[in-house]
């Protein structure tokens, strides 16, 4: 059964039209601080270096979406132009200057064109400016452990809020916490990471933050939230069984809020014990001893 030229037109309009329906269910259900259902692009941005990272990738989708369509141009233009049956005596041309030097200057000029902009990205990530605020996270089979030396230099842990067999979890699935990070809006935040067993990685999306956590080694990343609310992460490393349990929630606040919380943790955290199952990790090894 032959399909006409009018029929399969229509029935691209109709893959296109849903196409772009899917998309717009994506971006309506768009939610700041976390991942939605059918979601196509990067989260919203919540700091300078989120929209830096933003604006790279809408760019460079653009640069690599015209190369595709002139490559497949060309492919095309090959195939009708330079045929057996348009050109039964094939030309013997086996050098042409011009274009040799074309395809090989063009290439290097848009790659130059792509690292600029990447190399300032990486700059704006690396370069850790003075810092307001000074937070410890460390990675542990599998929980987060956070510190505020800056703040009285408390320090507490952070698990998955869920029951003892995972079966009834807080929403957000997977990604709600017992203890979260607190953090003020619009100060710079320093956050050094280590691992206490193995290696872990403190990934946050809607900050663009992204670094291991390595046993015996300090590492340091950093952003500034321009947004109050939450925001959610995971463990970007695969570290064992637990992986997926192994959840990063920060809550952004201003800073009378913040400043109430801090004095709030000091007391809690300096006379509560850690919680139930860092306790009783730290009870099976005083057992095993």
């Amino acid at each position: 059964m032959t399909m006409s030229m009018g029929q399969m037109g229509r029935r691209l309009l109709g893959w296109t039209v849903a196409g772009m329906a899917l998309m717009a269910s994506g971006a309506a259900f768009a939610e700041l601080g976390q991942p939605a259902p059918w979601e196509y692009k990067l989260q919203e941005a919540a700091t300078p270096v989120m929209e830096n990272i933003t604006w790279f990738h809408d760019a460079l989708l653009v640069v690599i979406t015209l190369i595709t369509l002139f490559v497949l141009g060309l492919l095309v233009a090959v195939m009708v132009k330079f045929n057996a049956r348009a050109n039964p005596v094939p030309s013997r041309t086996t050098h042409n200057t011009l274009i040799e030097v074309a395809w090989t200057l063009i290439p290097v000029l848009i790659l130059v064109g792509i690292a600029i902009p990447s190399f300032r990205l990486l700059f704006l990530e690396l370069d850790v400016p003075k810092a307001d605020l000074t937070i410890k996270a460390v990675g542990k089979q599998w929980y987060w452990s956070y510190a505020y030396p800056d703040n009285g230099k408390f320090e507490f842990d952070s698990l998955l809020a869920c029951d003892e067999t995972r079966q009834k979890c807080e929403p957000p699935r997977l990604l709600s916490v017992d203890n979260e990070m607190v953090v003020p809006v619009n100060k710079i935040v320093r956050v050094q990471t280590t691992g206490a067993d193995v290696i872990h990685s403190f990934a946050v999306p809607a900050f663009g933050i992204k670094i291991d956590a390595v046993p015996g080694r300090l590492n340091e990343t950093w952003f500034k939230a321009t947004k109050t609310g939450m925001f959610y992460g995971q463990c970007s490393e695969l570290c064992g069984k637990d992986h997926a349990y192994m959840p990063i929630a920060v809550r952004v606040v201003n800073d009378q809020e913040f400043a109430q919380w801090a004095e709030a943790a000091k007391k809690k955290f300096a006379s509560a014990p850690q919680n139930s199952f860092a306790a009783a990790e730290g009870a099976k090894g005083i057992e095993a001893q």
